[in-house]
C-alpha cells in the first residue's frame, strides 16, 4: 500500500481512530493527515483530545458536516462505527477511497494472523486461543474488537509473531485480504440496523475466508448453513469444529456446551501450531470466563445472579438457558431494538422452567407478544399462564423486582437478546448497573 503524495483522512476519533491516526503521525510524518468526527472536540475520549491537542497541524472537522471532508482527500480510513451506508460514505466507496485499519493491518503484517469472528462467541474464543499459544511460549498479541487496535503492535511483530485477532462483521466489511488460520464460529441476524440486509451481514462476515490461499486454514462450524455457504467459497484447507476428535475431561470454569465448542477451537489451532494437548488442557483449566459472558456474580438473598449481557441476539440468550438448567427462575431480556426476531427465545422460554420475565422495552414488549404467539401455536396456554411478566425501564426496577420474585436456590439470569443501547451507554454498562444495583439492594 503505497501512501506517498496522499492526502490521508482519518475518519471516526474513538480507540481505532486515534491509533490509526497516531500510526501515520509516527510512519508518514510528511504526509498532509486530517481527522473527521461528528463530535466537537471537548466531546471526544481523552486519548483524542490529548493527541490533537499535540499535533495542531492535525486539521479536525466535526459537527454535522464533517463527512463533508472526505472529498478533499486521497484516502479515507474509516473507523468501525462509522455507517457504511451514509451518502458520503458510499460515494467514496465506489470512488475507492476508503480503507480500514483492519486492511492497512493485514497488508503490513509481519507475523501470522488467527482471525476470529462469528456474531456470538468471538471474545471468549479468541481470548482462549491466546491462552494456549501464551502458555506454550509463542510470542503473541491479542488484538482487534476484543479491545486493543492493531497498527499499534505491528513494529513488535516479527516473522514468528502470532496476531490474534477478533474481528467484527464491520473490520471485515470490504476486506479484500483473509487471515492465515480463519475461524468462523457462526452466523445469526444482528447489526440489521447498520447493514442494508442479514445478506449484507453475512457478505462482511464472509471476508474472514474468501481471499485465503491454498495453504491456509479455515476453521468453522459445518452445523450453520450460513457458515457451510462460505465454506465451499474459501480454498483453504478446511476444519468442521464441530466434528473435530477432542474431549475435555479436566475442570472449567466455562460453563456451557458452546463455551466448550469455544475451547475445542483453541485446542484445534494449539494443535496447528505444535502445542501439546498438556499445555492445551492446562490453559483451558485455568482460563477465567470474561466479563458480561456468563458471568457468575455472587448469590443475593439466596439467589445465584449471573451477567450474560452481550447477550444481544436470542441465540446467545437461548445458549445461556441451557447452559445454567432448570435453576433458571428469573430471566431479565430486553432492550434496544434492531428487528431482530424473538421466536426461538419464545420457544426456549415456554419449554423451561423460568416463572418470573423481567422486560425492558422497547423490545420486551415484542418478546412477551411473541411469547404469547408461540404458546398458541404450541399448544402451551397452561404454561404461558404460569408466568408472571414485568416491563422496566431500570436497572434499578428489574433488581428490585428480583429479589420481590426470587427463591431461594434459584437463578437469576441477565441475558436480554437484544442491544443496550437507549437506557445503557453499551452492555458492558448494562452489566455493570446489573452487579452494582444487586450490591445495593443487597445491603
Amino acid at each position: 500500500m503505497d501512501y506517498r503524495g496522499k492526502k490521508i483522512l482519518i475518519l471516526g476519533m474513538a480507540r481505532e481512530g486515534v491509533d490509526s491516526l497516531c500510526y501515520f503521525l509516527k510512519h508518514h510524518p510528511s504526509l498532509e493527515v486530517a481527522a473527521a468526527d461528528r463530535l466537537e472536540p471537548q466531546k471526544l475520549g481523552e486519548s483524542a483530545r490529548e493527541l490533537l491537542k499535540n499535533n495542531p497541524q492535525i486539521r479536525y472537522f466535526c459537527g454535522d458536516g464533517y463527512l463533508s471532508a472526505i472529498d478533499d482527500y486521497d484516502l479515507v480510513v474509516k473507523s468501525p462505527g462509522v455507517p457504511i451506508h451514509l451518502p458520503e460514505v458510499e460515494a467514496a466507496f465506489k470512488k475507492n477511497k476508503i480503507t480500514s485499519q483492519s486492511e492497512i493491518f493485514f497488508n503490513k503484517c509481519p507475523g501470522k494472523i488467527i482471525g476470529i469472528t462469528g456474531t456470538k462467541g468471538k471474545s471468549t474464543t479468541a481470548s482462549i486461543i491466546y491462552a494456549i499459544l501464551r502458555r506454550a511460549g509463542k510470542k503473541t498479541f491479542l488484538l482487534g474488537n476484543i479491545g486493543e487496535p492493531m497498527l499499534s503492535y505491528l513494529d513488535a511483530g516479527k516473522k514468528e509473531t502470532i496476531f490474534v485477532c477478533e474481528l467484527s462483521a464491520h473490520q471485515l466489511y470490504n476486506l479484500k485480504q483473509s487471515p492465515t488460520v480463519a475461524v468462523l464460529l457462526n452466523i445469526y441476524p444482528e447489526h440489521l440496523d447498520y447493514y442494508n440486509n442479514y445478506n449484507e451481514y453475512i457478505l462482511a462476515k464472509a471476508n474472514i475466508a474468501l481471499h485465503q490461499s491454498k495453504n491456509d486454514y479455515f476453521i468453522y462450524n459445518s452445523d450453520i448453513l450460513e457458515v457451510n455457504a462460505i465454506a465451499l467459497k474459501s480454498p483453504a484447507r478446511k476444519i468442521a469444529f464441530n466434528e473435530y476428535n477432542w474431549n475435555f475431561s479436566g475442570k472449567t470454569e466455562l460453563i456451557g456446551e458452546f463455551n466448550m465448542q469455544n475451547a475445542k477451537i483453541g485446542a484445534v489451532i494449539g494443535r496447528l501450531f505444535g502445542v501439546s494437548d498438556e499445555i492445551i488442557n492446562g490453559a483451558i483449566e485455568d482460563f477465567k470466563p470474561l466479563d458480561n459472558r456468563l458471568e457468575f456474580i455472587g448469590n443475593f438473598a439466596g439467589i445465584d445472579c449471573y451477567n450474560d449481557s452481550l447477550s444481544t441476539i436470542q441465540e446467545s440468550a437461548v445458549a445461556a438457558i441451557a447452559a445454567l438448567g432448570e435453576r433458571v427462575k428469573i430471566l431479565i431480556a430486553g432492550g434496544f431494538d434492531r428487528g431482530q426476531p424473538f421466536d426461538k427465545l419464545a420457544v426456549a422460554i415456554l419449554s423451561g422452567s423460568i416463572k418470573t420475565l423481567i422486560l425492558f422495552l422497547p423490545t420486551g414488549s415484542r418478546i412477551w407478544r411473541e411469547i404469547e404467539n408461540q404458546a398458541a401455536i404450541l399448544g402451551k396456554k397452561e404454561r404461558l399462564a404460569e408466568l408472571r411478566y414485568y416491563f422496566v425501564k431500570t436497572m434499578e426496577e428489574a433488581v428490585d423486582l428480583v429479589f420481590k420474585n426470587g427463591e431461594n436456590g434459584s437463578i437469576c439470569l441477565l441475558s436480554a437478546a437484544s442491544a443496550s443501547f437507549g437506557g445503557f451507554a453499551d452492555y458492558a454498562d448494562r452489566g455493570r448497573r446489573f452487579k452494582e444495583c444487586l450490591i445495593i439492594r443487597a445491603n
